[in-house]
């Protein structure tokens, strides 16, 4: 009897379709189903091993009829075939026909006893009753045997040119491919421009490496129900710039000219300006070996990749959150494109080709791809995209490491150094200390590099592609560079020393010069005292929010505490961070925001092992903490016993009901009071504040304000709420904008009704830290702005240039615009 199998995405869809043609023939057709994958977190997808295992648990000589739904069902199921004999593949056959219909109908006509190419025949024409019976077909046999119903796949295309300055780089290329994935249509790129081949639209790697610069014009087609959709978003995405705003892009440094180096003075390549002179500390990451071997269970190995890789998505979302705390969102943007190279189909199909086909075990299929990958970019004459290299060979080496079993090497350093290195990878370089290092020495690597960005960034000087001859001195030596003149000097001469220690004492004038009016007070002409505040999530945060003139910290973010950990973080330890603070800041103001996980911002000991199909909207933020109230507890300890003599407030997040707010107070209370029973001392006076971040927390402003002390505005969380716009998501991201005027109407809204109670009001959103739109956030009447370090000097120079009536004004007129792009036409300049 002819043996049917079933092929799914989905393993529910799959039994249930099994269920149902069962049932049409009491069980009497040998029927199997290979569906989903062996994931608890993600479990939608097709395995090539679980085709195979469900062919041969129905195979006879009668032949195997294989139904598929869609995508990569049909390549797992090419590919089960490879896995069977020759005598055996013959009798199995592909049907293109519908799951459901197809599979009932070749059920029933394989109960009949009908040969493979009857059982065949049916399932292609199993839409045919349904088709007569909408009055679709005038004749239904003669539909069957002469005109076969074929369902027309919409094909179209758009012609578009990119006009980002740096092309389709890694961020732009992880966003188009995050935008091309959400679609079920076949998404195909060819940049016109360099005449390339097409590529799969849902491949990181394939799309990046077309070279696609600024000016290039693309050929973008879908084939598929949702091709005109699909289309359209992306299209959106590039005529958007892919959000990428160029003016606040990490500029290049510009080429120096080449002078002849002098005695002891080594040139390269300035990649960081600024001068440091300190010991040399060699770095070098762990060496990855591995040993090639013969694999007898395929299954095994291809299980064994897939939990690596799982377990490096772990770790680099982990990464991309420590990174968007330190240091900002855009640099964090470079590990969204590692963890799209790790579900790139075409790396995951090729790795599980090298396992299936060659039997290679899992270290060696997985960097036999990752080499081919990066000898793709090798290749591209873009030297900027050549760069590239560094992020798949940083991600290939991740799950090397986790397959091998080995712990991640973090450099520890006890005293102010200079780091020299080969290279250092994009993950190395994040996880720097600037207080410690005060410098890169690089043998390799170029100014264009994820790894030269951070350093930019992080502000440490740096300068790459030194002579290899560097790798030879010992730890210890006396080094000096120059990032903006891209020179080295090794146990430099007194006079060098001399120099380069002036030119380091300029600069540093130079830059306290400039942060002059950064640590006056922000006042407008007409008077009114602005509090800028900082948003930081580091004891190095809090000395740059210093140095730059924050007048307090508006938002501690502390999440960094829980990060690249096993476990959560004790009293003790949260005790003393938080203490290390409050002496940088010197009784300054800091609030501090109870922990916020969940959503974009997930840690795998402690996340709910419940898969939830929408984060944002799931247990986050006050919620979460509110189901692990000893974890709370933990935190408010430490926060209160920080608190003696300290200005410290905190602040819960993502509050949307009073029953919230008031099970966080009694917790806080629980605490309060446990501390006085045990002798501890404490501020008695905190103060106890909330973010607004929440639709209905704006609705229920003038309640929530009888229970604490301020306010806090998230305007990130509160425009894609207001928006129902998910704010990582490319093809909705631009709804999610704190200018739409309904999310501005909300903040008017939560201002009036703090003031109503007698309470201030801040605003800790990205939003704050554009100057231009600093006239309509007061307007708005709002009390304090929390930004970046990096933003509070223009930011005061701004509000200093204003009067509250005329910000006033101009915010009314805001407040009537039909979009955000009206709004900002307000502000920012034309052309």
């Amino acid at each position: 009897m002819v043996g049917i199998v079933i092929v799914s995405h989905s393993k529910q869809l799959a039994l249930g379709v099994q269920e149902l043609a069962a049932q049409m023939v009491q069980g009497k057709v040998p029927l199997a189903v290979a569906a989903g994958i062996d994931d608890p977190e993600n479990p939608l997808g097709t395995d090539a091993i679980k085709v195979y295992e469900a062919i041969a648990a129905v195979f006879s000589d009668d032949g195997v009829l294989v139904l598929m739904d869609l995508g990569s069902a049909l390549m797992s199921a090419e590919m089960a075939l490879e896995f069977l004999p020759p005598e055996q593949r013959e009798k199995v056959y592909l049907c293109a026909a519908p799951l459901v219909e197809g599979a009932v109908a070749a059920t029933v006509a394989a109960a009949t006893g009908g040969n493979i190419q009857q059982v065949i025949a049916e399932a292609q024409g199993a839409l045919v009753a349904k088709a007569t019976h909408l009055c679709l077909l005038s004749s239904p046999l003669s539909a069957v045997s002469s005109h076969p119903i074929t369902t027309e796949v919409a094909t179209r295309e758009i012609r578009i040119k990119v006009s980002n300055r740096l092309g389709l780089h890694a961020r732009p290329s992880a966003q188009f491919v995050a935008t091309a994935s959400r679609f079920q249509s076949q998404i195909r790129v060819q940049n016109l421009t360099r005449n390339t081949e097409p590529v799969r639209g849902d491949s990181i790697n394939q799309v990046a490496t077309l070279g696609v610069r600024q000016g290039h014009e693309l050929l973008i087609t879908a084939t598929g129900i949702d091709a005109q959709e699909a289309l359209q978003a992306l299209q959106t995405l590039i005529i958007n710039n892919f959000g990428e705003n160029d003016s606040i892009l990490e500029l290049t440094p510009p080429p120096q000219e080449f002078t002849a180096p002098t005695q002891g003075e080594l040139a390269g390549i300035a990649a960081s300006p600024g001068v440091a002179i300190a010991p040399l500390v060699h770095y070098q990451s762990a060496a990855v070996a591995f040993t090639e071997y013969h694999i007898e269970n395929v299954n095994i190995e291809w299980q064994r990749l897939q939990a690596a890789m799982q377990i490096a998505k772990q770790e680099i979302a982990s990464l991309l959150s420590h990174t968007s705390i330190q240091i900002g969102d855009a640099e964090a943007a470079i590990f969204d494109a590692h963890l799209l190279f790790l579900a790139d189909p075409v790396m995951l199909e090729a790795a599980r080709q090298h396992i299936v086909e060659e039997r290679l075990n899992a270290e060696v299929a997985w960097q036999a791809v990752v080499d081919e990958v990066a000898n793709s970019y090798r290749k591209l004459e873009d030297a900027y995209l050549q760069e590239r290299v560094d992020d798949v060979v940083d991600v290939g080496r991740r799950v090397l490491r986790i397959l091998l079993g080995n712990a991640p090497t973090d450099l520890e350093l006890t005293e102010p150094s200079i780091i020299v290195a080969i290279d250092l990878s994009p993950s190395d370089t994040v996880k720097l200390d600037p207080s410690k290092v005060m410098g890169i020495c690089m043998t390799s690597g170029s100014a264009t590099s994820h790894s030269a960005i951070i350093a930019r960034t992080l502000g440490i000087p740096a300068v790459l592609g030194v002579d290899a001859q560097v790798l030879n001195l010992p730890n210890g030596t006396l080094m000096a560079l120059d990032g903006e003149s891209g020179k080295v000097w090794v146990a430099p001469a007194p006079e060098t020393l001399e120099i380069l220690e002036i030119k380091r004492e300029t600069w540093k004038i130079a830059q306290a010069e400039a942060r002059k009016l950064a640590h006056q007070p922000a006042i407008t002409r007409d008077g009114s005292h602005i509090k800028v505040f900082a948003n930081i999530g580091s004891v190095t945060d809090a000395k740059a929010a210093v140095s730059h003139g924050a007048e307090g910290v508006g938002l501690l973010r502390t999440e960094f505490l829980y990060l690249e950990r096993t476990n959560a973080p004790t009293e003790q330890e949260q005790l003393e961070v938080y203490q290390a603070i409050t002496q940088v800041l010197d009784k300054q103001p800091l609030i501090i925001r109870t922990l916020d996980i969940g959503g974009d911002k997930q840690l795998p000991y402690l996340s709910s092992s419940v898969t939830e199909a929408n984060p944002f909207l799931g247990v986050r933020g006050i919620r979460f903490c509110l189901e692990n109230p000893q974890l709370l507890k933990t935190q408010l300890r430490a926060i209160l016993r920080a608190s003696v003599g300290n200005n410290i407030k905190i602040m819960w997040p993502m509050i949307a009901t009073l029953t919230e707010l008031r099970a966080a107070k009694a917790i806080f209370t629980q605490v309060q009071e446990e501390l006085r029973q045990a002798g501890t001392p404490f501020d008695e006076n905190m103060k106890v504040g909330m973010m607004i971040e929440t639709p209905a927390a704006v609705a229920i402003a003038d309640q929530l304000a009888r229970e604490v002390d301020f306010f806090s505005i998230g305007t990130n969380d509160l425009s894609q709420y207001v928006m129902a716009g998910d704010r990582t998501n490319p093809r909705v991201a631009t709804l999610a904008d704190a200018l739409q005027p309904a999310v501005l109407r909300m903040i008017q809204q939560t201002v009036q009704a703090a003031h109503a109670a007698n309470i201030w009001v801040g605003l800790c959103g990205e939003v704050a830290a554009e100057t231009l739109v600093a006239p309509i956030l007061l307007g708005l009447g709002l009390d304090e702005l929390s930004v970046n370090p990096q933003a509070i000097a223009p930011l005061k120079l701004a509000i200093s240039q204003l009067t509250i009536t005329e910000a006033q004004a101009l915010a009314n007129v805001a407040l009537q615009q039909d979009s955000a792009t009206s709004v900002r036409e307000l502000v920012y300049p034309i052309g």
